[in-house]
Parts: structure tokens; sequence; C-alpha cells
């Protein structure tokens, strides 16, 4: 049964409407609108199309539309009564406005489009980014040239070839600097002299969800953020002493993979949008971290294309992205969130969980558990739960007891929600329900349900109090 989405919409007549969701259409990836169609899918009774009412509709639409928009058009059949139905492409020079208003497609509604999506919409129309453009009432006496010599030197290590002598040479070739002294909001986000509000970071630790113990705000320039946010992480996240020998071969192993959290955290400066009010928020809790950064997904990728790597990048901040490239901090466009999810992967970890919240993109990131009466890592206990040997594999896994069958064998009395559960635990025995929770999206009492069911069957067994670990029973 055809149903409204985000290419199809049913209206009953023509009118304003009409016009609007043909602009939304146009700004986002086409679609239909099909006129003398009710909302769930009936064909208006008693339609009529009158000999000249389409060529006048059509001609309201163009007149309504600026830059001008006319679509197709013909009569159908549809359910055995003849509708009209309306065709827009995606138009090439975005945004189109109708009565002074911007729309969007999104889902299968239509989304008024705020004055900072509307100049961002303009500028990825136009091969450009916000970045580029002059930042109102800053010149160069705004900046720090020593900031800016700083990066220089740094690209000029990695680069042979770098040519630039002068701090203002750099920044007029790269189009940091423009006439008049004006600098580029890019520019001006980079190598800032002075703290400014629009740069803000605010990072917590947090002993819970409503226990704070320590919190940091962060107006600097963005170049001196990622190394203050890491030093922020660094100081708040577990870390042990692995004795390999001598003292000079002795090593440290963090909570979490240092480079996957740099990689992050580079990401959130590379795509942050500026424009928005919000700012970007870190919290550190005992067994995760949770990165809020405002400004959603371009309208061409999704959650599931940014797990698979199957999307083209387009960094929203062109100008900061090209220097923190040649800055040697990234290695290429695109391939940051797929390092990271291998990085957790290759820790021992689960992978980071994206999602977009908000306004804005939230990651989240589980670690390793931290036992602070022996000060080491607590998945290194993991053979005390262990009679469950093996890996996961297949879409259900492959967890395999000491009897070498797998837990498809007894699936009769497990859920996939509870193979899942066994699974997480067989890696991470020291894992609180409430990480369990936020780990499979599901609320806490749920997961309390599942595993008392596991207790109860004889899977599982909680060994010791607030410091204790799952022990997961032999299958027999």
């Amino acid at each position: 049964m055809l149903k409204e989405t985000q290419h199809i919409e049913f209206k009953p007549n023509f009118n304003e409407d009409v016009i609007e969701t043909l602009v939304a259409f146009a700004n986002a990836k086409g679609g239909k609108v099909l006129v003398g169609v009710e909302d769930k899918g009936k064909p208006l009774k008693n339609f009529t199309i009158g000999k000249e009412s389409v060529q006048k509709w059509v001609n309201e639409i163009k007149t309504k539309t600026q830059p001008q928009i006319v679509p197709d058009w013909e009569v159908v059949d549809y359910k055995g009564n003849e509708i009209v139905e309306f065709s827009i492409q995606e138009y090439p020079i975005k945004p189109v406005s109708t009565r002074g208003k911007y729309y969007k497609r999104v889902g299968n509604a239509n989304h008024l489009l705020s004055a900072g999506e509307v100049a961002n919409m303009h500028l990825q129309t136009v091969n450009s980014s916000w970045d580029y453009y002059p930042r109102p009432n800053k010149t160069l006496a705004d900046i720090s040239l020593a900031k800016v010599q700083k990066a220089m030197k740094i690209m000029r290590k990695r680069n042979d070839n770098f040519e630039f002598e002068t701090p203002i040479e750099f920044l007029v070739k790269n189009e940091l600097l423009l006439p008049d002294n004006r600098i580029t909001n890019g520019c001006f986000l980079m190598f800032s002299e002075d703290e400014n509000l629009y740069t803000t970071i605010q990072m917590g630790h947090f002993q819970n969800e409503i226990t704070i113990k320590d919190d940091v705000v962060n107006s600097d320039d963005i170049l001196t953020q990622i190394d203050e946010v890491m030093q922020f992480v660094k100081k708040h996240i577990s870390k042990e002493l692995i004795i390999t020998g001598t003292q000079i071969e002795n090593i440290q192993r963090w909570q979490y993979p240092l480079d996957a959290i740099r990689e992050i955290v580079l990401n959130m400066i590379i795509h942050r949008d500026y424009t928005s009010s919000y700012n970007s928020i870190i919290k550190i809790f005992p067994d995760y971290i949770q990165f809020y950064n405002p400004g959603n997904l371009p309208d061409a990728i999704s959650i599931e294309q940014l797990q698979t790597n199957d999307y083209v990048s387009k960094p929203r901040n062109r100008q900061i992205a090209k220097m923190i490239k040649e800055m040697g901090w990234i290695e290429r466009y695109g391939t940051g969130i797929k390092r990271v999810r291998r990085m957790f992967v290759e820790y021992g970890l689960t992978e980071p969980v994206f999602k977009e919240d908000t306004d804005g993109m939230l990651v989240t990131v589980f670690g390793l558990s931290f036992d602070e009466n022996t000060q080491k890592f607590e998945d290194k206990a993991v053979d005390i739960g262990g009679q469950i040997g093996g890996a996961m594999g297949g879409a259900r896994g492959g967890v395999m007891g000491e009897t070498g069958r797998a837990i498809e064998a007894i699936e009769g009395l497990l859920t996939d929600r509870q193979i899942e559960i066994l699974n997480i635990i067989k890696n991470n025995p020291f894992i609180s329900y409430r990480t369990l929770s936020k780990q499979l999206n599901i609320n806490e009492s749920a997961m309390l349900k599942h595993l008392d069911s596991l207790k109860k069957k004889g899977f599982i067994k909680r060994e010791g109090k607030t410091r204790g670990y799952w022990k997961i029973n032999s299958i027999r």
C-alpha cells in the first residue's frame, strides 16, 4: 500500500501546503505530491480536475517560489480515480523558498529551516563552507601570529616542500587573511588571541549520572583545545602498569585506546557546527565516555552508512579540515570513524555507539573496568567467569561452553537479547547492569529482568558485592 515517505506526500486539494512540500522536496532529494489523495492514502471522493486547473496551479507554484521552480505533472489513475501527480527534482541552487520561508524534507514531514541551516545549505551548494567566509568585525589584530608560526612549524617538519616564509604570507595563500586585514571564520577559530565563546567545550568527570567530581569549561582556539581535551580525558580515565621484566620495559595500559579518543576529538572539532548556540560536551563516567557535538550528519549520510564507512566525507568546515590534515593530525577525509571502530575492537572493546541527538551527534564509548584495589583492569580476570570460550560468530554470536556446544543448542531457553548479554559479559565479567543497558540501548529495569532470568536459568552467577563480577556457568 502506498504511503507517505521522504519522497511522497498526499494532499486532498491544491493549496499552499502543496507548494511548501514541493519546496521541501526541492531542497532535499526530490519527490512527488499526489493531489486528490487523503492522508491515509485513500482517493478523495468527488475530486475533479478542470481543463485549466493544473496549469493555473503550476503558474501559482512558479510565482510563489524563489528561485522559481516548475514541477512536472501528469493526471494519473489512482485506485480508479483521476488525481494530479506533481514531481520535482532536487534543485541545483539551494535553498528554495516560498513566502519567505525555507523547508526541507526530513523523513515524511517538512522541516522549517533555521537561519543557520539556510546559510549552510547555500554554502554547500556553491561548494564552499562557513569557515571560509569573513569573520564579522575581526581582523589580523584579533589573532596570534605566534600560534600561526607554531602551526607552520608542524607543517614544515612533515613537508620538505613547505615554502611559506612569514605568517602573513601563509595566511594570505591559504585564504585565511582577506583584503583590508579581515580574517575568515576558520582563521579566527584556529588562531584567536583570546578565549572566545564560539569554541566552548564543557568537560565533566562524573562519579555517577548525577554526581560530578570535576568540570572544566574550555574556550581556547581549536588547535590548542585538541591537546587540552586529551589532557582532561587522560586525567580522569584509569590506567594500569604492566610489568614486563625490567622497570625500563614497564608500560601503561589505558582504559581506552588513546589514539581512538583523539580521533573522536578531532572529528568533533572538524565537523562541529560553530553557528549553533549549543556547546560541545564531554562526560567521563567510570566505564564509559559520552561526546556530544552540535551539528547533525549531512543529508546524504545516515548513521548506518557512518558505521559501515559507506559514504563520501564532506567536512562541515573545509578550511579547518584542510589545516588539520596538512598538520598531519588526520590521514585523509572520511576514514576517521572506520579507524576508531577498528581501534576499539582491536583493544578488546565494544565498538562506539553513534546517535543523532538534539541537533547534534552523540558518540558513546565503553572502556575497560578498573579495580581500584588491585590497580588492574578487570578484563584480565576474564577466565574467572570463563567456562565460555570462543568468539562471537554470525548474527547470533557463537558463545561456546566447556562441552564445546554452541549456545544455539539451547536457544529454546534463551532470547536473542539474552545471548547478546552473555556475549558481552563473557568479554567483560565486571561490567555493570547500567553499562549493559546503555550498550544495548534498553532501559535498566528491562536489563535487570534479563539478568535475573539468566541467573534463575543457571547461566550466570554474581560473585562479590559492589566490586563483584559475573561468573558464567558452563553449559550442560
